[in-house]
């Protein structure tokens, strides 16, 4: 028989570094998902920008399952089609010529940062190992990816850091230019802060990093765990910019829910790496690669990516309507389907509270800091339930107003 489980098992049972809602999702079907008790919800979460292609894809699902029917997993010492395969798909769309493959973003970024410092230690020497990043970013929850983020409230509690990091201001050239150096191995950005507020980089910002880069010979690092794979309406976020890191980190939306991540490089700094140099036990498995292989060849199309951009003026209508009946919102920004909602100064800080009322209309959402509130729904949802799900949500806010 099988044991029951309730909220409260979450409490008895895990370690706390979540506070999970109220209620406990048991199924999914495209934008949609019920609880428990059989309540339904729209989804403007997407598993924080994971579910690309929203819940239970019937092309994805048939994939995974016949994968699951020929090879699951063989180990790093031997390689499989899916996983070469996948490579290919990356190399063919992107800047990259070797991938990296590994399990989530921040193993990907932790790749990423251990190849910066390993490239400048071989061609430069020890004292060449500093590392840029910016205030209010976030990289991943290893100690070496949680010291790069820019947010102290997760790597304050537990120093002593990794060294030889330093943060400036986001969207501040100037900042990074005063700090940049001979010593600097890389600079590490999201082009678009989703943890930090969602907030874009300026075009003249990341362009300026880039000269920065050439400059001093740092590796440039675009982080892309949360904006790759069609969530700004491009495959990568670096191709609206038009500018082209060294590295880039994917994730999230590339297995669309099947735990994967990769590192992109060129063959001049991936040929640094030798075997034994780095690795992961599951990364690169036939089952991940396999859906995610999938999945990118179902976004990586000119009718995915366009109705990106089509939804994303669905989305700003309709929270532009919201805003003219209840002035809430200071800003509503980002790019794509990774959109930012910013609460006005009289309702500072209640972000989560409005979410909360949210989930009570029928609604998921995030938040991106506790002034903020972040959509990031499937890339493909329909018009309908982004109508229905702003009117839940516009249900929400009356009730934060009243």
């Amino acid at each position: 028989m099988e044991q029951q489980v309730t909220r409260h098992s979450f409490d008895d049972w895990m370690v706390p570094v979540y506070s999970p809602a109220s209620f406990i999702p048991v199924r999914g079907e495209g934008s949609r998902l019920w609880d428990q008790q059989g309540k339904e919800y729209l989804d403007f979460a997407g598993g924080i920008a994971v579910n690309a292609l929203g819940h239970a894809h019937p092309e994805v699902k048939k994939t995974l399952i016949e994968q699951a029917g020929k090879l699951w997993h063989v180990g790093n010492g031997y390689t499989n089609e899916p996983v070469l395969r996948l490579a290919k798909q990356l190399i063919d769309a992107t800047f990259a010529q070797k991938v990296f493959f590994c399990n989530s973003g921040a193993e990907a970024n932790e790749a990423a940062l251990k190849l910066a410092r390993k490239v400048a230690r071989d061609s430069a020497g020890e004292s060449k190992n500093q590392i840029l990043a910016f205030n209010n970013a976030f990289h991943g929850r290893t100690l070496f990816t949680v010291s790069a983020g820019g947010q102290p409230k997760y790597s304050q509690d537990f120093a002593p850091l990794p060294a030889g990091i330093h943060h400036v201001p986001f969207n501040d050239l100037a900042a990074a230019e005063a700090f940049i150096s001979e010593q600097t191995c890389a600079v590490i950005v999201e082009p678009i802060q989703g943890e930090g507020g969602v907030v874009p980089a300026d075009r003249a910002f990341l362009q300026g990093l880039r000269e920065l880069c050439d400059r001093y010979q740092a590796l440039l690092i675009f982080d892309e765990v949360q904006t790759g794979v069609g969530r700004t309406g491009h495959l990568y976020a670096y191709q609206d910019y038009g500018v082209v890191p060294d590295v880039l980190t994917t994730a999230k939306a590339l297995g669309g829910g099947f735990p994967i991540g990769a590192m992109l490089t060129l063959d001049k700094y991936a040929k640094t790496m030798q075997p034994g140099t780095h690795g992961t036990t599951y990364g690169g498995n036939p089952l991940a690669t396999a859906v995610a292989g999938k999945v990118f060849s179902l976004i990586n199309t000119p009718t995915v990516l366009q109705g990106v951009g089509e939804r994303h003026q669905w989305f700003i209508d309709g929270l532009t309507r919201i805003n003219e009946r209840y002035p809430l919102f200071a800003e509503i920004r980002g790019k794509g389907l990774l959109i930012g909602v910013e609460l006005s100064a009289n309702y500072a800080g209640k972000a989560k509270q409005l979410t909360n009322l949210a989930a009570e209309e029928g609604l998921i959402a995030l938040i991106a800091g506790p002034d903020v509130v972040r959509f990031a729904p499937a890339l493909i949802i329909d018009r309908a339930d982004v109508e229905e799900g702003l009117a839940r949500f516009e249900r929400a806010v009356s009730r934060l107003c009243a």
